[in-house]
């Protein structure tokens, strides 16, 4: 039997060993603050308490895997990414439309043909932003779809600006070699999203 003072560290040692009991010594150690912290932001019971279970679910099929420095660190970064894909889950799709891009100049005869060119250039950018690292995803997405500042997410992630502004640097870099051919209509659709 684990003494209840062990540190996070030498339970979290315990826990790689398989150990069920350091398990739910972390559990029982961190779950109220993990709610909380999902609860202020999703202002769901239900969904809050499932977001903390995802996190611990994860950890305990990962234990052989993760290599986790700080417990605290990492539980937090955790929740707020479920609380972040729970948010993003809940919001409706952005669909972009010629009314949202004000292309009412075009001629009406082209007007379809510009609105499918629209939503495969969405799709096809959907497609390749899936191909970077998640968090890297995250942040691109926080900054062009929900329109925050690099500061605003640096706090929400717990993560430095300069952190943010790389991970933007690499998605864009990424995109622009993707859309190597359609760059141009990629930069509008950059530019509008901002």
């Amino acid at each position: 039997m684990h003494n209840p003072l062990a540190s996070d560290s030498e339970l979290w040692l315990s826990v790689r060993n398989n150990d069920e009991h350091a398990f739910a010594m972390l559990f029982d150690r961190y779950w109220m603050r993990l709610y909380k912290t999902s609860f202020r932001y999703l202002k769901d019971s239900e969904n809050s308490e499932e977001a903390v279970h995802d996190v611990f679910l994860s950890i305990w099929n990962r234990r052989h895997q993760l290599e986790i420095d700080s417990i605290p660190n990492f539980l937090l970064t955790a929740i707020r990414y479920q609380v972040y894909n729970r948010m993003r889950a809940a919001k409706p799709p952005l669909t972009l439309t010629l009314n949202d891009l004000e292309m009412d100049y075009l001629p009406d005869h082209n007007q379809s043909d510009y609105r499918i060119k629209n939503q495969e250039l969405l799709l096809e950018l959907d497609e390749h932003l899936g191909k970077l690292p998640k968090r890297c995803q995250e942040i691109f997405y926080m900054s062009r779809m929900d329109h925050l500042s690099n500061q605003e997410i640096a706090d929400r992630l717990g993560i430095s600006k300069r952190t943010v502004e790389n991970q933007i640097t690499m998605a864009l870099k990424h995109l622009r070699t993707c859309f190597k051919q359609v760059s141009i209509m990629l930069l509008s659709l950059l530019i509008f999203f901002r």
